[in-house]
């Protein structure tokens, strides 16, 4: 893995980790599915992402 991967790898899961934490409020709101179902996929791309990297070494 570069340093280019490396450092995806890290945007990636600062992303994720804040991505995460919006659902979780957005759940507890639920006053928007749309909002749910958007912060889902991106969390699902940035994962599937994560794990192409991961296995590129």
């Amino acid at each position: 893995m570069d340093k280019k991967q490396k450092k995806r790898l890290e945007v990636i899961n600062k992303k994720l980790a804040s991505l995460r934490q919006q659902l979780a409020g957005s759940r507890e709101q639920a006053d928007d599915l749309d909002e749910l179902k958007e912060l889902e996929n991106q969390i699902t791309k940035l994962e599937t992402e994560a794990a192409e990297i991961k296995a590129s070494k």
